[in-house]
């Protein structure tokens, strides 16, 4: 797993981390069940308090991209297809809300989508 930070970047160490890491699960580089190192393990890597590490990991597992257990570690939790299908899912459910919103039929709104496409 390759992550830098950059010390005196405009973005927090923490979600330079988190970004990395969801990122390569996004790419499909980190596949479901890739055990990740240790929170204290990647803050010495990196050169980043634990606490740094340890707020990007739970930002991670509250976005449910990564699951902790415990002593046993963190695992990755979702695949790039469930991210995938997930986003599309609420990409038409605001699809859908605003059309409704908006009085359109499902032929309208399924137009513009076909138009955006």
């Amino acid at each position: 797993m390759d992550i830098t930070v950059d010390p005196v970047g405009l973005t927090p160490p923490y979600e330079q981390v988190r970004s990395q890491i969801e990122a390569l699960i996004r790419a499909g580089e980190l596949a479901r069940g890739t055990r990740l190192p240790t929170v204290r393990q990647l803050s010495l890597d990196l050169g980043l308090a634990v606490n740094t590490v340890a707020r990007a990991y739970k930002e991670l597992e509250a976005d449910h991209l990564v699951e902790t257990r415990g002593r046993n570690g963190t695992f990755v939790l979702a695949s790039r297809s469930q991210i995938d299908d997930e986003a599309t899912r609420a990409a038409a459910v605001t699809l859908v809300r605003a059309a409704r919103k908006a009085g359109l039929s499902l032929a309208e709104a399924t137009q513009i989508l076909s138009h955006a496409w």
